[in-house]
């Protein structure tokens, strides 16, 4: 069984870092839908920039989804943040590995390019780190 600090002093700063990130996401996302409209959902063609990070229409809803999950789970807070921020904090590392693999292929349906793996790597590295130290002791 893993060993989580219980009540981190700093838990809410870390919790305030999760937010960001999702914050982040979230914006990004929004933007690139908004850049992106009428484009087709997995575009590849198009050369849409949004905070940095290359989008398309299937790419800035994922942005979104995994902006509202982070950043729901940093202003709920408790113990849900935790487990919300450990599963989010992986999917992110995950979906940034994948990315990473597929990149030069035609699997590459997200569009992405190596500053969205960068991205998306200390993004969930900071919400993992977030959900690590914010355990409370339950009663």
């Amino acid at each position: 069984m893993a060993h989580f600090p219980l009540n981190h002093r700093l838990r809410q700063t870390y919790r305030f870092v999760a937010a960001i990130a999702g914050l982040y996401l979230l914006a990004a996302g929004v933007i690139g839908i908004s850049q992106t409209a009428g484009d087709p959902f997995f575009d590849r063609a198009g050369g849409a920039w949004s905070l940095g990070l290359r989008v398309n229409p299937a790419g800035a809803w994922l942005l979104v989804l995994l902006g509202v999950v982070v950043l729901g789970g940093a202003v709920i807070g408790g113990n849900l943040h935790h487990h919300l921020s450990m599963v989010a904090g992986w999917g992110l590392l995950g979906i940034a590995a994948i990315l990473l693999a597929v990149m030069q292929t035609d699997a590459n349906v997200l569009h992405a390019s190596m500053i969205n793996v960068v991205v998306l790597i200390l993004a969930g590295l900071a919400v993992l780190t977030a959900g690590l130290y914010g355990k409370l002791e339950t009663a």
